[in-house]
Protein backbone atom coordinates (compact mmCIF):
# COMPACT_ATOMS: atom_id res chain seq x y z
CA UNK A 1 0.00 0.00 0.00
CA UNK A 2 1.17 3.01 -1.22
CA UNK A 3 1.93 6.07 1.73
CA UNK A 4 -0.15 9.14 1.27
CA UNK A 5 1.90 11.94 0.23
CA UNK A 6 1.91 14.97 2.30
CA UNK A 7 -0.07 18.10 1.43
CA UNK A 8 2.80 20.09 -0.04
CA UNK A 9 3.72 16.94 -1.99
CA UNK A 10 0.47 17.45 -3.43
CA UNK A 11 0.33 21.13 -4.59
CA UNK A 12 3.54 20.09 -6.41
CA UNK A 13 1.81 17.22 -8.01
CA UNK A 14 -0.50 19.87 -9.25
CA UNK A 15 2.29 22.13 -10.10
CA UNK A 16 4.09 19.81 -12.07
CA UNK A 17 1.24 18.49 -13.82
CA UNK A 18 0.55 21.77 -15.04
CA UNK A 19 4.22 22.95 -15.72
CA UNK A 20 4.31 19.63 -18.41
CA UNK A 21 2.15 21.50 -20.06
CA UNK A 22 4.14 24.71 -20.41
CA UNK A 23 7.35 25.19 -22.50
CA UNK A 24 9.43 27.32 -19.69
CA UNK A 25 12.74 26.25 -18.86
CA UNK A 26 13.70 23.84 -16.04
CA UNK A 27 14.97 25.93 -14.30
CA UNK A 28 12.45 28.96 -13.80
CA UNK A 29 9.79 26.27 -12.77
CA UNK A 30 12.01 24.80 -9.83
CA UNK A 31 12.56 28.93 -8.74
CA UNK A 32 9.12 29.28 -8.70
CA UNK A 33 8.12 25.70 -6.82
CA UNK A 34 10.71 26.26 -4.11
CA UNK A 35 10.13 27.80 -0.80
CA UNK A 36 11.67 31.03 -0.50
CA UNK A 37 12.28 31.50 3.50
CA UNK A 38 10.92 29.37 6.51
CA UNK A 39 10.97 29.88 10.33
CA UNK A 40 10.07 27.73 13.18
CA UNK A 41 10.35 30.11 16.64
CA UNK A 42 8.81 28.83 20.25
CA UNK A 43 8.36 31.37 23.17
CA UNK A 44 6.85 31.27 26.25
CA UNK A 45 3.21 31.95 27.50
CA UNK A 46 2.27 32.43 31.08
CA UNK A 47 -1.52 31.09 31.24
CA UNK A 48 -4.04 32.37 33.54
CA UNK A 49 -4.02 30.30 36.21
CA UNK A 50 0.07 30.68 36.22
CA UNK A 51 1.60 27.60 34.29
CA UNK A 52 3.72 28.12 31.96
CA UNK A 53 3.68 26.78 28.20
CA UNK A 54 5.79 26.57 24.70
CA UNK A 55 4.59 27.43 21.96
CA UNK A 56 5.22 26.52 18.43
CA UNK A 57 4.93 28.87 15.57
CA UNK A 58 5.61 28.99 12.05
CA UNK A 59 5.73 31.39 9.09
CA UNK A 60 6.52 30.55 5.66
CA UNK A 61 7.03 32.93 2.42
CA UNK A 62 7.00 30.78 -0.64
CA UNK A 63 7.59 33.49 -3.30
CA UNK A 64 9.18 36.94 -3.42
CA UNK A 65 9.09 37.57 -7.34
CA UNK A 66 6.21 40.05 -5.89
CA UNK A 67 6.43 41.72 -2.37
CA UNK A 68 5.05 41.94 0.24
CA UNK A 69 4.42 38.23 0.78
CA UNK A 70 1.19 37.79 1.49
CA UNK A 71 -1.04 34.92 3.40
CA UNK A 72 -3.05 34.08 6.39
CA UNK A 73 -2.53 32.93 10.10
CA UNK A 74 -4.34 29.79 11.82
CA UNK A 75 -4.40 28.46 15.15
CA UNK A 76 -5.15 24.61 15.43
CA UNK A 77 -3.77 22.20 17.13
CA UNK A 78 -2.29 20.45 13.48
CA UNK A 79 -0.38 23.38 12.38
CA UNK A 80 2.95 21.85 11.07
CA UNK A 81 5.91 23.31 9.10
CA UNK A 82 4.39 21.10 5.42
CA UNK A 83 0.51 22.58 5.76
CA UNK A 84 2.29 26.72 6.02
CA UNK A 85 4.51 25.58 3.34
CA UNK A 86 1.50 23.82 1.50
CA UNK A 87 -0.24 26.66 2.05
CA UNK A 88 1.89 29.51 1.41
CA UNK A 89 2.55 27.65 -2.16
CA UNK A 90 -1.18 28.09 -2.83
CA UNK A 91 -1.21 31.58 -1.82
CA UNK A 92 1.17 31.98 -4.79
CA UNK A 93 -0.45 30.51 -7.21
CA UNK A 94 -4.21 31.78 -6.25
CA UNK A 95 -2.69 35.66 -6.05
CA UNK A 96 -0.98 35.50 -9.74
CA UNK A 97 -4.70 33.40 -11.17
CA UNK A 98 -6.32 36.53 -9.69
CA UNK A 99 -3.59 38.94 -10.59
CA UNK A 100 -2.84 40.22 -7.16
CA UNK A 101 0.47 41.60 -7.28
CA UNK A 102 1.60 40.18 -3.68
CA UNK A 103 3.81 36.53 -3.16
CA UNK A 104 2.36 34.01 -1.42
CA UNK A 105 2.64 33.27 2.38
CA UNK A 106 1.62 31.23 5.71
CA UNK A 107 1.64 31.13 9.13
CA UNK A 108 0.70 28.93 12.11
CA UNK A 109 0.09 28.34 15.68
CA UNK A 110 -0.05 25.42 17.51
CA UNK A 111 -3.12 25.81 19.69
CA UNK A 112 -6.57 24.73 19.42
CA UNK A 113 -7.71 28.41 20.12
CA UNK A 114 -10.86 27.50 22.00
CA UNK A 115 -8.60 26.33 25.03
CA UNK A 116 -7.28 29.66 25.54
CA UNK A 117 -9.07 32.92 27.35
CA UNK A 118 -8.95 36.33 25.06
CA UNK A 119 -6.48 37.58 27.31
CA UNK A 120 -4.24 34.47 26.60
CA UNK A 121 -5.02 34.60 22.78
CA UNK A 122 -3.93 38.26 22.90
CA UNK A 123 -0.56 37.89 24.43
CA UNK A 124 0.04 34.88 21.90
CA UNK A 125 -1.00 37.02 19.23
CA UNK A 126 0.94 39.74 20.53
CA UNK A 127 4.04 37.78 20.88
CA UNK A 128 3.57 36.21 17.52
CA UNK A 129 3.75 39.90 16.00
CA UNK A 130 7.06 40.49 18.23
CA UNK A 131 8.89 37.43 16.56
CA UNK A 132 7.71 37.85 13.57
CA UNK A 133 8.81 41.65 13.39
CA UNK A 134 12.41 40.63 15.09
CA UNK A 135 12.98 38.29 12.26
CA UNK A 136 11.73 40.45 9.53
CA UNK A 137 8.82 38.74 8.52
CA UNK A 138 5.84 41.32 8.50
CA UNK A 139 5.40 45.10 7.30
CA UNK A 140 3.68 46.49 4.42
CA UNK A 141 6.34 45.96 2.21
CA UNK A 142 7.57 42.76 2.85
CA UNK A 143 4.87 40.02 4.77
CA UNK A 144 1.30 41.10 5.20
CA UNK A 145 -0.89 38.54 7.23
CA UNK A 146 -4.50 38.11 7.35
CA UNK A 147 -7.07 35.61 9.26
CA UNK A 148 -7.32 31.92 8.71
CA UNK A 149 -8.80 29.07 10.69
CA UNK A 150 -9.64 30.60 14.08
CA UNK A 151 -7.98 34.14 13.81
CA UNK A 152 -10.55 36.62 12.63
CA UNK A 153 -10.27 40.55 12.93
CA UNK A 154 -9.73 41.10 16.71
CA UNK A 155 -6.99 39.18 16.11
CA UNK A 156 -5.73 41.42 13.23
CA UNK A 157 -6.26 44.78 15.17
CA UNK A 158 -3.67 42.97 17.62
CA UNK A 159 -1.21 42.28 15.36
CA UNK A 160 -1.65 45.79 13.77
CA UNK A 161 -1.75 47.75 17.08
CA UNK A 162 1.59 45.96 18.00
CA UNK A 163 3.30 46.24 14.86
CA UNK A 164 2.50 50.08 14.33
CA UNK A 165 4.22 49.85 18.86
CA UNK A 166 7.51 48.18 17.05
CA UNK A 167 7.56 50.74 13.90
CA UNK A 168 6.24 54.00 15.64
CA UNK A 169 7.39 56.57 12.41
CA UNK A 170 6.36 53.63 9.65
CA UNK A 171 3.13 55.92 8.25
CA UNK A 172 2.19 52.59 6.53
CA UNK A 173 2.12 50.63 9.50
CA UNK A 174 -1.79 50.00 9.13
CA UNK A 175 -0.98 48.21 5.99
CA UNK A 176 0.86 45.42 7.81
CA UNK A 177 -1.83 43.28 7.83
CA UNK A 178 -5.58 43.16 6.33
CA UNK A 179 -8.83 41.83 7.11
CA UNK A 180 -9.11 44.32 10.35
CA UNK A 181 -12.07 45.66 11.72
CA UNK A 182 -13.50 48.79 9.51
CA UNK A 183 -13.06 51.43 11.96
CA UNK A 184 -9.36 50.27 12.65
CA UNK A 185 -8.31 50.62 9.15
CA UNK A 186 -10.28 47.87 7.60
CA UNK A 187 -12.38 47.88 4.34
CA UNK A 188 -16.15 47.05 3.66
CA UNK A 189 -16.81 43.84 2.49
CA UNK A 190 -13.71 42.23 3.84
CA UNK A 191 -15.66 39.98 6.28
CA UNK A 192 -17.49 38.46 3.69
CA UNK A 193 -15.33 38.86 0.94
CA UNK A 194 -14.28 34.76 0.16
CA UNK A 195 -17.94 33.49 0.41
CA UNK A 196 -19.67 36.56 -1.69
CA UNK A 197 -16.28 35.61 -4.14
CA UNK A 198 -17.08 31.75 -4.88
CA UNK A 199 -20.73 33.44 -5.28
CA UNK A 200 -19.48 35.10 -8.22
CA UNK A 201 -17.53 32.34 -9.56
CA UNK A 202 -20.41 30.07 -9.24
CA UNK A 203 -22.34 32.06 -11.02
CA UNK A 204 -20.16 32.57 -13.62
CA UNK A 205 -19.13 29.39 -14.13
CA UNK A 206 -23.07 28.11 -14.33
CA UNK A 207 -23.76 30.24 -16.57
CA UNK A 208 -22.36 28.84 -19.47
CA UNK A 209 -24.84 26.05 -21.10
CA UNK A 210 -22.21 24.67 -23.42
CA UNK A 211 -20.30 23.81 -20.20
CA UNK A 212 -23.12 22.63 -18.14
CA UNK A 213 -24.88 20.20 -20.83
CA UNK A 214 -22.04 17.68 -20.14
CA UNK A 215 -22.82 17.77 -17.14
CA UNK A 216 -26.43 17.24 -17.33
CA UNK A 217 -27.36 20.40 -15.91
CA UNK A 218 -29.51 23.91 -16.70
CA UNK A 219 -27.59 27.29 -16.80
CA UNK A 220 -27.69 29.10 -13.79
CA UNK A 221 -27.59 28.97 -10.35
CA UNK A 222 -31.32 29.34 -9.48
CA UNK A 223 -32.64 26.29 -8.46
CA UNK A 224 -29.57 24.54 -8.11
CA UNK A 225 -29.43 22.24 -4.94
CA UNK A 226 -26.44 22.62 -2.45
CA UNK A 227 -24.50 21.39 0.27
CA UNK A 228 -21.99 23.06 1.97
CA UNK A 229 -19.52 21.54 4.61
CA UNK A 230 -18.36 24.21 7.03
CA UNK A 231 -20.67 27.14 8.53
CA UNK A 232 -17.38 29.25 9.74
CA UNK A 233 -16.94 32.52 7.85
CA UNK A 234 -16.56 31.37 4.41
CA UNK A 235 -19.11 28.34 4.04
CA UNK A 236 -21.78 30.60 5.85
CA UNK A 237 -21.61 33.71 3.62
CA UNK A 238 -21.05 30.95 0.51
CA UNK A 239 -23.97 29.41 1.55
CA UNK A 240 -26.10 32.78 2.26
CA UNK A 241 -25.00 34.41 -1.02
CA UNK A 242 -26.01 31.10 -3.16
CA UNK A 243 -29.29 31.38 -1.67
CA UNK A 244 -30.48 34.82 -1.55
CA UNK A 245 -28.83 36.19 -4.53
CA UNK A 246 -28.41 33.40 -6.84
CA UNK A 247 -31.55 31.37 -6.06
CA UNK A 248 -29.92 27.85 -5.24
CA UNK A 249 -31.15 25.35 -2.84
CA UNK A 250 -29.39 24.34 0.21
CA UNK A 251 -30.07 21.14 0.51
CA UNK A 252 -27.53 20.10 3.03
CA UNK A 253 -25.17 21.80 6.03
CA UNK A 254 -22.79 20.05 7.37
CA UNK A 255 -20.74 21.23 10.73
CA UNK A 256 -18.75 19.33 13.25
CA UNK A 257 -21.49 18.73 15.72
CA UNK A 258 -23.76 17.18 12.82
CA UNK A 259 -25.45 17.39 9.59
CA UNK A 260 -28.41 18.44 8.38
CA UNK A 261 -30.51 17.59 5.32
CA UNK A 262 -34.20 18.81 3.30
CA UNK A 263 -35.16 18.46 0.12
CA UNK A 264 -37.31 21.46 0.38
CA UNK A 265 -34.58 23.63 0.77
CA UNK A 266 -32.74 25.25 4.40
CA UNK A 267 -32.82 29.07 5.12
CA UNK A 268 -29.50 29.72 5.89
CA UNK A 269 -30.27 32.61 8.49
CA UNK A 270 -32.74 30.61 10.22
CA UNK A 271 -30.34 27.68 10.79
CA UNK A 272 -27.66 30.38 12.00
CA UNK A 273 -30.70 31.53 14.49
CA UNK A 274 -31.45 28.28 15.20
CA UNK A 275 -27.79 27.28 15.86
CA UNK A 276 -26.72 30.47 18.21
CA UNK A 277 -29.91 29.54 20.58
CA UNK A 278 -29.31 25.57 20.36
CA UNK A 279 -25.34 25.45 20.08
CA UNK A 280 -25.97 22.90 17.02
CA UNK A 281 -27.81 22.99 13.89
CA UNK A 282 -29.29 19.31 14.89
CA UNK A 283 -32.67 19.30 15.60
CA UNK A 284 -33.54 22.19 12.84
CA UNK A 285 -37.30 22.37 12.86
CA UNK A 286 -38.33 21.00 8.98
CA UNK A 287 -34.37 19.12 9.08
CA UNK A 288 -33.46 15.60 9.03
CA UNK A 289 -30.56 14.83 11.13
CA UNK A 290 -28.35 12.81 9.39
CA UNK A 291 -26.65 10.00 11.51
CA UNK A 292 -23.18 10.69 10.86
CA UNK A 293 -21.64 14.69 9.76
CA UNK A 294 -19.81 12.89 7.18
CA UNK A 295 -22.96 11.38 5.65
CA UNK A 296 -23.77 15.06 4.75
CA UNK A 297 -20.72 15.17 2.37
CA UNK A 298 -22.58 11.99 0.10
CA UNK A 299 -26.10 13.94 -0.29
CA UNK A 300 -27.32 13.92 -3.68
CA UNK A 301 -26.65 17.39 -5.00
CA UNK A 302 -25.59 19.66 -7.65
CA UNK A 303 -22.89 21.71 -5.97
CA UNK A 304 -21.21 20.61 -3.04
CA UNK A 305 -19.50 23.43 -1.31
CA UNK A 306 -16.55 21.83 1.11
CA UNK A 307 -15.68 24.58 3.26
CA UNK A 308 -13.65 23.67 6.61
CA UNK A 309 -10.53 22.49 6.24
CA UNK A 310 -8.44 20.36 4.30
CA UNK A 311 -8.70 16.67 2.80
CA UNK A 312 -12.37 16.33 3.57
CA UNK A 313 -12.64 14.40 0.52
CA UNK A 314 -10.18 11.58 -0.22
CA UNK A 315 -10.36 8.59 -2.37
CA UNK A 316 -11.89 6.54 0.73
CA UNK A 317 -15.09 8.79 -0.23
CA UNK A 318 -15.01 9.78 -3.43
CA UNK A 319 -16.79 7.36 -4.47
CA UNK A 320 -19.92 7.94 -2.74
CA UNK A 321 -20.08 11.60 -3.30
CA UNK A 322 -23.01 12.20 -5.65
CA UNK A 323 -22.50 15.87 -6.87
CA UNK A 324 -22.03 17.29 -10.33
CA UNK A 325 -19.72 20.36 -9.60
CA UNK A 326 -17.35 20.97 -5.87
CA UNK A 327 -16.68 24.46 -5.56
CA UNK A 328 -13.25 24.08 -3.04
CA UNK A 329 -14.23 26.93 -0.55
CA UNK A 330 -11.27 25.29 1.52
CA UNK A 331 -8.01 25.02 0.61
CA UNK A 332 -6.94 21.61 0.03
CA UNK A 333 -10.22 19.71 1.01
CA UNK A 334 -9.44 17.32 -1.89
CA UNK A 335 -6.66 14.78 -2.14
CA UNK A 336 -4.67 14.75 -5.40
CA UNK A 337 -5.78 11.63 -6.15
CA UNK A 338 -9.87 12.14 -5.19
CA UNK A 339 -8.98 14.94 -7.38
CA UNK A 340 -8.07 13.24 -10.68
CA UNK A 341 -11.29 10.48 -9.17
CA UNK A 342 -13.61 13.09 -10.05
CA UNK A 343 -12.06 14.49 -13.15
CA UNK A 344 -12.28 11.05 -14.66
CA UNK A 345 -15.45 10.33 -14.00
CA UNK A 346 -17.15 13.82 -15.26
CA UNK A 347 -17.65 16.10 -12.14
CA UNK A 348 -16.38 19.66 -12.16
CA UNK A 349 -14.04 20.54 -9.72
CA UNK A 350 -13.42 24.27 -9.32
CA UNK A 351 -9.97 24.38 -7.78
CA UNK A 352 -9.06 26.54 -4.42
CA UNK A 353 -6.42 28.39 -5.65
CA UNK A 354 -9.40 29.76 -8.17
CA UNK A 355 -12.46 29.56 -6.10
CA UNK A 356 -11.41 31.33 -2.99
CA UNK A 357 -9.81 33.63 -4.02
CA UNK A 358 -11.97 36.14 -2.75
CA UNK A 359 -10.27 36.94 0.14
CA UNK A 360 -7.50 37.88 -0.93
CA UNK A 361 -8.24 40.04 -3.57
CA UNK A 362 -10.50 42.02 -1.11
CA UNK A 363 -7.59 42.40 1.47
CA UNK A 364 -5.21 43.35 -1.57
CA UNK A 365 -8.09 46.63 -1.60
CA UNK A 366 -8.02 46.79 1.87
CA UNK A 367 -3.97 47.04 1.70
CA UNK A 368 -4.11 49.56 -1.02
CA UNK A 369 -6.66 52.00 1.35
CA UNK A 370 -4.19 51.98 4.10
CA UNK A 371 -1.32 52.71 1.87
CA UNK A 372 -3.47 56.07 0.14
CA UNK A 373 -4.85 56.68 3.68
CA UNK A 374 -8.19 57.29 1.60
CA UNK A 375 -11.88 55.74 2.17
CA UNK A 376 -12.56 54.45 -1.35
CA UNK A 377 -15.05 56.03 -2.75
CA UNK A 378 -14.65 59.60 -1.03
CA UNK A 379 -13.07 61.74 -3.77
CA UNK A 380 -15.34 60.83 -6.17
CA UNK A 381 -18.81 59.95 -4.89
CA UNK A 382 -20.25 62.99 -5.29
CA UNK A 383 -18.76 64.28 -8.05
CA UNK A 384 -20.92 61.10 -10.03
CA UNK A 385 -23.93 62.02 -7.91
CA UNK A 386 -24.09 65.54 -9.69
CA UNK A 387 -23.22 64.33 -12.90
CA UNK A 388 -25.86 61.77 -12.89
CA UNK A 389 -28.55 64.24 -11.71
CA UNK A 390 -27.21 66.33 -14.34
CA UNK A 391 -27.62 63.66 -17.13
CA UNK A 392 -31.48 63.10 -15.65
CA UNK A 393 -31.94 66.50 -15.77
CA UNK A 394 -31.35 66.52 -19.53
CA UNK A 395 -33.51 64.16 -20.10
CA UNK A 396 -36.04 65.52 -18.53
CA UNK A 397 -35.85 68.42 -19.98
CA UNK A 398 -35.51 67.17 -23.84
CA UNK A 399 -38.56 64.08 -23.17
CA UNK A 400 -41.20 65.12 -21.22
CA UNK A 401 -40.36 62.79 -18.38
CA UNK A 402 -40.75 64.11 -14.87
CA UNK A 403 -38.27 61.77 -12.35
CA UNK A 404 -39.31 61.44 -8.93
CA UNK A 405 -36.92 62.65 -5.75
CA UNK A 406 -36.66 58.79 -5.01
CA UNK A 407 -36.22 57.90 -8.41
CA UNK A 408 -33.12 60.41 -8.85
CA UNK A 409 -32.18 59.22 -5.36
CA UNK A 410 -31.70 55.85 -6.74
CA UNK A 411 -30.24 56.15 -10.07
CA UNK A 412 -27.96 58.69 -9.56
CA UNK A 413 -26.40 57.76 -6.40
CA UNK A 414 -22.71 57.57 -6.38
CA UNK A 415 -20.23 54.56 -5.20
CA UNK A 416 -20.06 53.70 -1.23
CA UNK A 417 -16.69 51.80 -0.42
CA UNK A 418 -18.95 48.61 -0.12
CA UNK A 419 -19.84 48.90 -4.03
CA UNK A 420 -16.71 49.55 -5.33
CA UNK A 421 -15.14 46.60 -3.21
CA UNK A 422 -17.81 44.17 -4.88
CA UNK A 423 -17.51 45.74 -8.36
CA UNK A 424 -13.83 44.72 -8.01
CA UNK A 425 -14.16 41.38 -6.36
CA UNK A 426 -16.78 40.49 -9.04
CA UNK A 427 -14.75 42.07 -12.19
CA UNK A 428 -11.81 39.70 -10.55
CA UNK A 429 -13.75 36.05 -10.40
CA UNK A 430 -15.42 36.41 -13.52
CA UNK A 431 -12.22 37.66 -15.26
CA UNK A 432 -9.99 34.87 -13.76
CA UNK A 433 -12.69 32.26 -14.44
CA UNK A 434 -12.41 33.05 -18.29
CA UNK A 435 -8.67 33.09 -18.27
CA UNK A 436 -8.50 29.37 -16.50
CA UNK A 437 -10.95 28.04 -19.08
CA UNK A 438 -9.84 29.20 -22.45
CA UNK A 439 -6.58 27.56 -21.19
CA UNK A 440 -8.52 24.47 -20.36
CA UNK A 441 -10.18 24.60 -24.08
CA UNK A 442 -6.68 24.72 -25.69
CA UNK A 443 -5.26 22.29 -23.97
CA UNK A 444 -7.49 18.38 -24.54
CA UNK A 445 -8.51 16.98 -21.30
CA UNK A 446 -6.99 18.48 -18.21
CA UNK A 447 -8.98 19.57 -15.30
CA UNK A 448 -9.93 23.00 -14.24
CA UNK A 449 -7.09 22.52 -11.60
CA UNK A 450 -4.10 21.92 -14.01
CA UNK A 451 -5.89 24.94 -16.27
CA UNK A 452 -5.56 27.49 -13.18
CA UNK A 453 -2.14 26.88 -12.17
CA UNK A 454 -0.91 26.90 -16.18
CA UNK A 455 -2.15 30.15 -15.56
CA UNK A 456 -0.34 31.27 -12.60
CA UNK A 457 3.20 29.64 -13.84
CA UNK A 458 2.98 31.60 -16.84
CA UNK A 459 2.07 35.21 -15.19
CA UNK A 460 4.84 34.21 -12.73
CA UNK A 461 7.16 33.66 -15.33
CA UNK A 462 6.01 37.03 -17.32
CA UNK A 463 7.07 38.62 -13.49
CA UNK A 464 10.88 37.33 -13.58
CA UNK A 465 11.69 37.79 -17.10
CA UNK A 466 10.08 41.56 -17.06
CA UNK A 467 12.61 41.99 -13.40
CA UNK A 468 15.84 40.28 -16.01
CA UNK A 469 16.16 37.33 -13.09
CA UNK A 470 15.83 34.60 -16.54
CA UNK A 471 15.93 35.25 -20.36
Amino acid sequence: MTAPISFFEQVNSNFDRAAALTDHPAGILEQIKAINSLIHFTFPLKRDDGRMEVIHAWRAEHSHHMLPCKGGIRYAAMVDEDEVMALAALMTYKCAIVDVPFGGAKGGVKISAHEYSERELERITRRFTFELFKKNFIGPGLDVPSPDFATGPREMAWIADTYATLAPHDINALGCVTAKPVQHGGIQGRTEATGRGIFYALREVCSLGRDMRPLDLSPGLEGKRVVVQGLGNVGYHAAKFLEEEGGAVIVGLVEYEGAIASTRGLHVEDVMAHRRATGSLLDFPGATNLEHRDLGLELECDILVPAALEHAITLDNAARIKTKIIAEAANGPLSADASQYFHEHGVMVVPDAFINAGGVTVSYFEWLKNLQHVRFGRMEKRFEEKASRQMLSAIEQATGTSFSEDQLGSFARGADEIDLVNSGLEETMIKAYHQIREIKQRHKDIDLRTAAMVSAIDKIVTVYKHRGIFP
